[in-house]
């Protein structure tokens, strides 16, 4: 008898299953951190809140191409998650048509996360994703399951020294197995919701049921469930962001996992350690924004000038690098001896201080960030 090589290939796929053991303190754990970041959340205003989402929602959408190799331009990108969240996107350039394609696919997977997932709806967002029918100069079935005899792999290595890391189930398979997943998606569970995103990420990506676009479209089922976990509306933590910071290991978990049968603790471990991860980045950036709130409401009757309000704020945002003279009047566009002087008033003020590093251009940084 052939042993299975390919985790569709066990005979009971695909019930899996885990060690309640290894993951139930890990999962009370990230519950409870996302409703600590929920209530932190919906403590802020309207608009801090659609702000938040908008950085969040753009980044995930960018981040999400960016696995896959793909480099969509950032200011499109926000553009079209703005105008989908009803805020202003005076100054923002027009989306092209296709990010706004792709934005509308997280926004509808995010914002309707309660409707049913549907072979019609996966169909849309896939012909979102490929509007010209190809992928790059090739052509694909778009909008339906994919076709075909030749078996779909994984695979990776120069011509002749191709490494096989996966092979999805036959095509003639995929509608079958799409019922049963559909079917388990939508209905009601026993299953924490968080556990239920994790495996519905595992199990779409091992139909691969598309010619092309089945990581993108298995991070956005991702997105619509943790959203239905959440139950908002927006995204407030990017889980593509943290694959991508953890993208070799994610690659390495998913091989492992399709190759080793139906018990799926590592992989329920890995996605719940990277959930906390990217909880913990977004927990650090509102607490950043509530700080940055609060000292903007401490100053609000200092005199600052326009220079120095601009370079505060990038500095609140995540300045990259350190801020010295020199960076100070290259993005002002203002002279050194101005440079010098605005710095010089903030110091004065408690607003900025100096670093203390010996070199040639003294570096400054907030009071505020020292004092944490």
């Amino acid at each position: 008898m052939k042993l299975p090589v390919w985790i569709w290939q066990y005979e009971q796929w695909p019930h899996f299953c885990w060690n309640d053991s290894n993951i139930i303190s890990l999962l009370a754990r990230i519950r409870e951190q996302q409703g600590q970041l929920i209530g932190l959340m919906n403590g802020l205003g309207f608009d801090t809140q659609h702000r938040n989402a908008l950085e969040v929602m753009t980044e995930d959408v960018l981040r999400n191409a960016e696995i896959e190799g793909m480099l969509l331009n950032p200011n499109h990108v926000r553009s079209s998650v703005a105008k989908h969240l009803g805020l202003d996107t005076a100054g923002m350039p027009e989306a092209d048509h296709y990010t706004d394609g792709v934005v509308q696919v997280l926004m509808d997977a995010v914002q309707h996360a309660d409707a049913p997932l549907t072979e019609e709806r996966l169909f849309n967002w896939h012909a979102a994703l490929f509007p010209t029918g190809r992928t790059g100069i090739t052509p694909i079935t778009v909008a339906a399951w994919r076709r075909g005899a030749e078996p779909m792999q994984v695979v990776s290595g120069a011509m002749g020294k191709e490494v096989v890391h996966y092979q999805a189930p036959a095509s003639e398979e995929v509608e079958k197995e799409m019922k049963q997943f559909l079917q388990w998606v939508n209905q009601e569970s026993s299953i924490d919701p968080v556990l239920k995103a994790a495996i519905a990420h595992l199990w779409f990506v091992n139909i691969h049921p598309f010619d092309d676009g089945n990581g993108r479209l298995t991070r956005t089922i991702t997105d619509m469930l943790l959203a239905r976990a959440d139950r908002m509306p927006m995204r407030f933590y990017s889980m593509s962001a943290a694959i991508l910071r953890n993208k070799k290991a994610y690659y390495e978990v998913l091989e492992y996992s399709g190759k080793h049968g139906l018990d799926i603790t590592q992989w329920l471990i890995w996605f719940l350690q990277t959930m906390e991860e990217a909880i913990a980045t977004a927990m650090h950036n509102v607490q950043r924004v509530l700080k940055k709130s609060l000292f903007w409401q401490t100053y609000a009757s200092t005199s600052l000038n326009e220079r120095q309000v601009k370079i505060i704020n990038r500095l609140w945002d995540g300045m990259d690098g350190k801020l010295n003279t020199s960076k100070w009047a290259k993005m002002t566009h203002c002279s050194a001896a101005t440079a010098l002087r605005d710095i010089q008033d903030l110091v004065q003020k408690g607003i900025l201080c100096d670093t203390g590093e010996s070199g040639r251009n003294v570096n400054y940084v907030l009071v505020a960030d020292l004092q944490d």
